[in-house]
């Protein structure tokens, strides 16, 4: 049987006939979509190899492979993946202490463990992260990205430093010692045609435009800048050298945050390209298994890590593409740019693919969204902060884990001053003076609303252990909403205090699924349970008629 239930999970996520129903509506469309993204992805693709240490031809290589195998296998029809910026920030440590084949291997490792998550069905489960820690990441991966295009843009070579902020800023004093105007001018010339053109006329390709324009005038006035070099012309032949069993121990820290961060971008990124579509809904734990298997197939052919990439992915949905064949189309046509035009691309300067890159960080930041962050709760605006410096100051994955931590607390702590200890007034219809005035002088109800979990306990604990000058305290219970193991002890310890002091605890209205609870940790076991308040009453009457007549009888 559980085999069986295996085999069907991943029959579940493989290709579907569904898939690819959609490729024979508008083919022709597709096609164009893909040249469309094509001509987009290009510099990305170089910009982010050469950012993450391996080098331009590594860029291209995972934009056609990865682009390929998560176009096939992924759980979106519009997603388009490949390198992206995010992920070469955590590469670049990875280069420095392990070399290339440490990247690679990194990737590979990524790539079961996606696979792993996928079979685990843990897709569904990021859309549970909060806006300001998606937001504070965002805006900190955009300066990340940025600092890194410091040293080329500057036109310095050899800027060190352990943090990417650090290098920025020898490369900075580097440049200060011996200014290079060059390769600033070129940078900052094709950030600005693509920002500006980009608003001007947002459907030409800008940024291809603007590295083919910086590539012919440092060719023409043989300007003194450095550039991509010579690349393979063709994909490198599938290799498995990269293997090292020794390394798997150290990288695993690598390979989770690698694997951690292509979950969180290719989902939110399907997310997003849900949204700018009309029928489109991506399957998230099927985009984990496509993830997987382009991150496990790219190092075989000397590939950078990969995930799906927002900015390609929106150009796809807004080129009209429909089906997986636009970012089939997109590899294909890079992959004939590596056999055709690679003399051409190696003549690229850095600066340029600097000045891309700087550009696309400006438009990762949408300001208006995280203003309104920041104003709208002083915790988001906390959260938001802390995320957006971990991010910049220490790593992606730590930035994660505080940002979620910091939203956690402040939740439980909202969730926890929603819940009240409210005494309330009893029903004394019908009673007689006498009963009355034992109502009115011994017996005190307290309801109990909201969760009684370990983050409200010791709110409990202190109002029920101060309740003075009563006989009989009815809890009620008909409107807790969650009990835990820490509420229950600290229930159960309240109600053994005011039991020491003589006092008869009674509880009304709880649910089974609480009580189950309760008397699972063995917590009040031995104390009356009424279904509701007006049961209580009757028997805290009774009790209290009782004491009344023995302390009568003995006097």
């Amino acid at each position: 049987m559980a085999v069986r239930r295996a085999a069907f999970r991943i029959a579940g996520l493989l290709p579907q006939r569904s898939d690819w129903t959609a490729v024979r509506r508008n083919p022709r469309r597709d096609l164009l979509a893909g040249l469309t993204v094509a001509v987009v992805a290009l510099p990305l693709a170089l910009a982010f190899g050469v950012s993450s240490g391996l080098g331009a031809g590594a860029g291209l290589v995972t934009a056609v492979v990865a682009g390929a195998v998560a176009a096939v296998f992924g759980g979106s029809n519009l997603q388009v993946s490949g390198p992206t910026g995010a992920m070469t920030v955590v590469l670049v440590p990875v280069v420095a202490s392990f070399g290339p084949a440490g990247v690679l291997m990194v990737g590979a490792m990524a790539g079961v463990i996606l696979l792993v998550l996928a079979l685990a069905r843990l897709g569904r489960y990021v859309r549970y992260l909060p806006t300001p820690v998606i937001e504070g990441f965002t805006a900190g991966i955009a300066v990340v990205i940025a600092l890194q295009q410091v040293p080329a843009a500057l036109g310095v070579a050899d800027a060190h430093g352990t943090k990417v902020w650090a290098v920025a800023a020898d490369a900075v004093m580097r440049f200060i010692a011996d200014p290079a105007p060059t390769p600033v001018l070129t940078a900052l010339g094709v950030a600005a045609a693509m920002l500006v053109g980009g608003r001007w006329r947002p459907q030409l390709p800008w940024s291809l435009i603007a590295v083919a324009v910086a590539t012919v005038l440092a060719a023409v006035l043989h300007f003194d800048v450095a550039r991509i070099g010579a690349l393979p012309a063709g994909l490198p032949a599938p290799s498995l050298d990269f293997l090292d069993p020794h390394a798997f121990v150290r990288l695993m820290p690598s390979a989770l945050a690698v694997a951690a961060l292509a979950a969180l971008e290719s989902l939110l990124c399907a997310t997003v390209a849900d949204a700018m579509s009309v029928d489109q809904h991506h399957d998230p734990d099927r985009e984990l298994f496509g993830q997987g298997l382009a991150n496990l197939v790219t190092p075989i052919f000397g590939g950078i890590p990969a995930t799906a990439a927002i900015a390609r992915t929106a150009v796809n949905v807004r080129a009209g593409a429909g089906s997986r064949l636009a970012a089939l189309t997109h590899a294909a046509v890079l992959a004939g740019i590596i056999l055709v035009a690679a003399p051409l691309v190696a003549g690229i300067p850095l600066a340029a693919l600097a000045g891309v890159l700087l550009a696309t960080t400006v438009r990762m930041v949408e300001a208006s969204a995280l203003l309104a962050l920041a104003r709208s709760t002083r915790g988001d605006a906390l959260v938001l902060a802390l995320t957006f410096a971990v991010t910049v100051a220490v790593d992606l994955v730590a930035a994660v884990v505080v940002g979620l931590g910091a939203a956690v607390v402040l939740a439980l702590r909202a969730v926890a001053r929603t819940a009240r200890l409210e005494q309330v007034p009893l029903d004394t219809t019908d009673h007689s003076d006498e009963e009355h005035r034992l109502l009115t002088e011994h017996i005190v109800a307290y309801r109990l609303d909201g969760p009684l979990f370990f983050a409200a306990a010791h709110h409990f604990l202190i109002e029920l252990s101060d309740v003075a000058d009563v006989r009989v305290v009815i809890l009620r219970m008909s409107r807790v909403t969650t009990v835990d193991a820490t509420g229950a002890h600290v229930l159960g310890d309240a109600i053994a205090r005011l039991r020491r002091r003589g006092i008869t605890v009674l509880l009304s209205g709880i649910a089974r699924h609480h009580d189950q609870v309760l008397t699972a940790l063995g917590v009040a076991d031995e104390l009356p349970r009424f279904p509701d308040t007006p049961a209580a009453i009757a028997h805290a009457r009774v009790h209290l008629q009782r004491l009344t007549g023995a302390t009568s009888d003995r006097g």
